[in-house]
């Protein structure tokens, strides 16, 4: 607006200085509203850019070059073991399988050494004989009494049913490279012919594993009905290539137990299809997807490990103090809940769970007044960002946030799940995805049983030659 529009409207009178006035008004309330809007999709805008493995649920595959800060917090120990740590190195033995002499026999004045007692040193070499396949031939007889004519006819073992089989450790060995040590199949040929010199086909390994499949029913069957009743399990999903499309990898598991299962979809009817969770009523940890909560016959525990990253996320993007008070308290209950543990408590004393409590609402009330929901101007509805949300979820899921602190059985986070279910998607990055479904449920059994015999302390090789003889190993954990 110019000078003499100005001097114009003053000089028309009251009335129109008054109109102006309210014109400007309007303007710049319309400008205040554009400006806030703005800012907030600059806000969005940023904070998707901003987002890595630390502060969101994005890999850590997809933060590239740049290192993201690490939640941990620095202990000020140096780097490497520990004073007082057991260290581990290549120790000699007492009795070695050979020995090699290198003693001098004859000194150059022309006397004999071989009997002369000296000094010894020793160094020890430790190595592996060169592996070669041997084969056993199984002859059965039939032979015919001179006398009275009887027929004696003798059968092969039970385990013997072709011409011509590999043996149970090698069938073994094909399992484990290929659902143990992830590695595809054209690799895992390649590296059976180098070690045992013997050429295999890329069918044959893939008929061993369906063989194993057969024989670890039992075993499915029996981790599933021990995870049914079982007080805490974890869950978790991630998306799995199969068939030419993108599929579901379910697991359940405990510290004794693993389960996978590859299903077509992700919520519901994928845990109803698979029959853990329906029949379950112990506590359920997660990671918030909301289908585990229409399962209401189980209690239900949040993942902090993921809401501190949401928390993080929610006060570097959108600079809300609240996020960081609540990301204290939770690692403070924590930290307390451990040294009760530690102390041998097994429960958190009710005046001081009430204390936290109260905090944690108090929290929950200061975010609610720190930045309000925005209103569209357009719909009338409420614009809420990722942190709104997260504040929205922590108010309605308070309980199941703050389970690890009402029963000390229920962990702080489902890092376990997480660490289950990462080595079968490092399987997919090795060897790519499955061609067809049945290849997937093979593989998913067969790991299922790796896992669990891992966990309660079975060697992997020796448990799957147990497997191919058809006595494989079940846990027993309750």
């Amino acid at each position: 607006m110019d000078e003499a529009k100005i001097i114009k409207t003053y000089n028309d009178g009251m009335n129109a200085v008054v109109s102006l006035v309210k014109d400007l008004n309007g303007q710049i309330s319309s400008l205040v509203v554009q400006v806030n809007t703005l800012n907030n999709r600059i806000t969005e805008l940023e904070s998707k850019l901003n987002k890595n493995s630390s502060n969101s649920s994005k890999p850590p595959s997809s933060d590239g070059l740049k290192k993201p800060k690490n939640m941990r917090e620095k202990t000020g120990k140096s780097t490497g073991g520990q004073p007082g740590h057991e260290g581990r190195t290549l120790n000699k033995v007492e009795n070695p399988d050979a020995t090699v002499n290198i003693k001098p026999q004859q000194c150059e004045c022309g006397c004999c050494l071989s009997d002369i007692e000296g000094t010894t040193r020793t160094r020890q070499v430790v190595e592996i004989p060169v592996i070669r396949v041997t084969v056993t031939e199984y002859k059965a007889h039939e032979l015919v009494c001179p006398i009275c004519k009887k027929v004696h006819k003798t059968e092969f073992p039970e385990t013997v049913t072709q011409p011509v089989q590999y043996g149970e450790n090698i069938q073994a060995l094909m399992a484990y490279l290929t659902n143990y040590q992830l590695l595809p199949l054209e690799r895992a040929v390649e590296i059976i012919s180098d070690i045992i010199g013997q050429s295999v086909s890329e069918g044959t390994i893939v008929n061993v594993n369906n063989r194993l499949y057969n024989k670890l029913d039992e075993v499915e069957s029996s981790i599933k009905q021990q995870l049914i009743e079982s007080s805490v399990v974890h869950f978790d999903e991630t998306g799995m290539r199969c068939n030419g499309k993108t599929q579901w990898l379910h697991s359940a598991s405990t510290e004794q137990l693993t389960h996978y299962e590859v299903h077509e979809k992700r919520g519901a009817k994928a845990a109803k299809d698979i029959g853990i969770l329906p029949e379950f009523d112990g506590t359920a940890c997660h990671d918030h997807w909301t289908p585990y909560y229409t399962f209401e016959n189980c209690s239900h525990s949040e993942c902090n490990a993921h809401n501190l990253r949401n928390l993080r996320g929610a006060y570097e993007d959108y600079k809300h103090q609240w996020a960081e008070a609540m990301a204290s308290l939770l690692i403070e209950i924590k930290r307390r809940v451990d040294i009760l543990k530690a102390q041998g408590q097994a429960s958190m004393e009710t005046q001081e769970i009430s204390k936290y409590e109260a905090i944690f609402k108090d929290i929950i009330a200061k975010g609610k007044l720190e930045q309000p929901v925005p209103v569209s101007e357009k719909t009338g509805k409420l614009k809420k960002n990722a942190a709104h949300r997260l504040l929205a979820r922590l108010e309605k899921y308070d309980i199941e946030t703050l389970s690890f602190m009402y029963d000390f059985d229920i962990p702080f986070d489902n890092n376990l799940a997480e660490r289950d279910i990462r080595m079968v998607k490092l399987r997919q990055k090795i060897s790519g995805c499955f061609r067809g479904k049945e290849g997937s449920k093979v593989f998913c059994r067969i790991r299922s049983y790796i896992s669990t015999c891992r966990k309660n302390s079975q060697k992997v090789m020796e448990s799957l030659v147990k497997a191919v003889k058809g006595e494989p190993f079940i846990p027993q954990t309750l």
